[in-house]
């Protein structure tokens, strides 16, 4: 099942939010930034255990004082062209943070837009990579629950068309 909630994803009450994180894993601007506050100092200090993630890759964390249970922690790539791996790349980031809930047992996950903020991927290719992405993991894996939240209005518009 995917839901659709134009919003702030730290209000999300399920098992994981994921964040949209730098590769040094220790916070941000944007949505990292957003996550990291709600959460307290306890992410961050978790987070400098990790050693970082490369992009595409996840890691989870607690989510401290999040709603949730946990956070899972993906790198998008930077956006360039998008001949340099960065389709790629962005589809690993949802596939990768599913495969890492589905072994932690997480039954709902919500998902911010990776990558198009300051990483500067273009929305609507980004929107259908992570819808396509999200569907074609849930025909293999149908109990789970998957939330998209959209901050802005535009990403909101092109998600419900995706939908």
């Amino acid at each position: 099942m995917i839901h659709l909630i134009q919003g702030d994803i730290t209000k999300f009450e399920g098992d994981a939010i994921v964040n949209a994180a730098n590769s040094s894993l220790l916070g941000g601007g944007g949505v990292d930034g957003a996550i990291h506050r709600a959460a307290g100092p306890e992410l961050l200090q978790e987070c400098r255990t990790l050693g970082g993630c490369p992009t595409g890759e996840a890691k989870l964390t607690g989510a401290y004082k999040l709603p949730c249970k946990y956070v899972i922690h993906t790198v998008g790539p930077i956006y360039r062209d998008g001949t340099r791996g960065e389709p790629e790349a962005l589809k690993n980031c949802y596939a990768n943070s599913l495969k890492l809930a589905l072994k932690h047992e997480v039954k709902s996950i919500a998902f911010p837009n990776i990558s198009t903020g300051v990483y500067g991927y273009p929305k609507e290719e980004a929107a259908q990579i992570a819808v396509q992405t999200v569907k074609d993991f849930l025909s293999e894996h149908p109990g789970l629950e998957v939330s998209f939240y959209c901050f802005d209005d535009e990403n909101y518009r092109l998600y419900q068309q995706l939908l």
